[in-house]
Parts: C-alpha cells; sequence; structure tokens
C-alpha cells in the first residue's frame, strides 16, 4: 500500500473511551509509548516485542496497529515479533528502509489512531528519513517525536546537518504549548546536566533538574514533557538567546555570530564530547 503527500489514510475504528498514553520502558533507557482505550492499542517505536507483549496482556488489550518514526534498531527491533498479534497496519517514514510490510507516510500525510488524528512531519537530521506524529485538534495534543526532539535535548546527527536539524526542531517547535512531547529515551537528566552548563544560571532548568531527580527517585518517567517547557531548559531550542549563543561562542568561533544553525552545530558537538 502506498502513501501519497496530503492523503489521508484509512481510520481505525473510533472508540467511545478516550484513549491512554502509557509509556513501557525498554532496554536501558527507551520508551515504547502505547495508545489505548481498554481494548485497542497502538505502540510507538517497538525497540523489543517482549515489554510489549507483557503490558497487552496486563491490560487485556489486542495490538491494533504501530507507527514508526525511523529505521534505527532500538525502534524497529520488536516488528517481526509483534507481526503475529498485530491486526492493523504498520505506519513508518517512506524514505527509510523499515522491516515489511510497512505502509509509507510522506510529509502531511494523516492518519487516525483509535479516533484520534495525527499529522506527519518530515524531521530529518538524526536519521535522513525520520518523521514525528503530531496530533490534531486536540487541547493538550500529542507529539510522537523518537529521536528528534528530546527533553532539555536533541538527537545525534547520524545522518543530517545541523541545518536539517535546527529546521525539524522548529518546526515541532511551532506547535502549540501544551503539546506533550512523548520522547523515546530517558535521557532527561543527563541533558539537563549540559543545558545547565549551557546556561548556568536558567532557573527554569535548575528546578526542573530538582523534579525530574524526585521523579526518578520514584520510580516514574520524566516524561511527556511539554513545548512550553522545553522552550524554557532546551538549549536546542534557545539558540537565540545571547546567554546559549555566548555559551556555543565560547566553544570556538562561530561562522555567524547570529545565526541559530550554526550555534545548534556548536552546541551538538559539544553535547557529543560532554
Amino acid at each position: 500500500m502506498t502513501g501519497s503527500p496530503h492523503h489521508t489514510l484509512p481510520a481505525s475504528t473510533p472508540s467511545d473511551l478516550t484513549p491512554q498514553l502509557l509509556p513501557i520502558p525498554a532496554f536501558a533507557d527507551n520508551y515504547i509509548w502505547m495508545l489505548h482505550d481498554g481494548r485497542a492499542a497502538w505502540v510507538v517505536d517497538p525497540g523489543d516485542a517482549k515489554p510489549v507483549l507483557a503490558a497487552l496482556q496486563a491490560h487485556g488489550l489486542q495490538l491494533a496497529g504501530i507507527l514508526v518514526t525511523h529505521h534505527h534498531a532500538d525502534h524497529v527491533g520488536g516488528l517481526s515479533g509483534l507481526r503475529p498479534h498485530l491486526q492493523g497496519p504498520v505506519y513508518g517514514p517512506a524514505r527509510e528502509h523499515i522491516p515489511g510490510p510497512i505502509t509509507p507516510l510522506h510529509d502531511g500525510d494523516s492518519i487516525n489512531v483509535l479516533g484520534l488524528r495525527f499529522r506527519v512531519i518530515d524531521v530529518p537530521g538524526h536519521t535522513a528519513g525520520h518523521i514525528a506524529y503530531v496530533q490534531q485538534g486536540a487541547a493538550a495534543p500529542l507529539l510522537f517525536c523518537g529521536d528528534t526532539l528530546f527533553s532539555a535535548g536533541c538527537g545525534r546527527l547520524f545522518e543530517g546537518t545541523p541545518a536539517q536539524m535546527a529546521a525539524s526542531l522548529a518546526r515541532l517547535a511551532a506547535g502549540p504549548d501544551d503539546t506533550q512531547v512523548c520522547c523515546t529515551h530517558e535521557y532527561t537528566l543527563s541533558n539537563l546536566r549540559f543545558a545547565a552548563a549551557v546556561e548556568p544560571d536558567n532557573r527554569d532548568i535548575a528546578q526542573h533538574t530538582l523534579d525530574c531527580q524526585a521523579l526518578r527517585q520514584a520510580g516514574r518517567p520524566t516524561l511527556p514533557s511539554t513545548l512550553a517547557l522545553e522552550k524554557l531548559i532546551n538549549p536546542f531550542l534557545r539558540c537565540q538567546q545571547p546567554a546559549v549563543v555566548a555559551a556555543a561562542q565560547r566553544m570556538g568561533p562561530l561562522n555567524d555570530a547570529g545565526d541559530s544553525v550554526a550555534v545548534l552545530a556548536a552546541l551538538r558537538e559539544w553535547k557529543n564530547r560532554f
């Protein structure tokens, strides 16, 4: 089945129940996000089948569909183990090789998940064909952003350029402030340590670090975040802030002191060594 730009793909059966969001821990620090309505479930980026199957059994759910953001093994490694239990489609990026069969998605496509509508956004940078799924028409929309945007951070540039990542982050940050940012790794505290090195006087970073330490000590995830919060604490969304520009300049001369792409590139190189 072939997707096409700005094409609305077939809807799943709507439910009378509001879907619930559940983070399923996997590996050392991954989250596989699950949306379920008490009967049917969709999962996002299942790198491992076992925790998904355990969650399905624990909640008495049928696996209705799968969303994939990019091709890395810790996001697709569970597909083969889940397919025998799958009663619907696997959606994934059209410009990446995902273990098939899948329904390929392009920028601007829309899909329906348990009665919720999601729009597909191309967000290259971490990988060349990375996509994100943004809920439409909700008061606090869900954003499944894979490894493009992390809380207080962004993904490594394995296949893309700083300009691509800057553009991708700008597209995501343009969403409503109450957007729920569903990243796929529990990197928040390590990212906040870097953010504090970039902006040591940022009180929002200091306070959120305390909040996240308490969450982790209680065995709870630091996610989802919100775009409003990320705009206060995430240096990769703050590349035009004077303090962030100055911090990037301390790492070495920039191509253009006012160029947010150059600032992001400097920050990403700094973070790689941090």
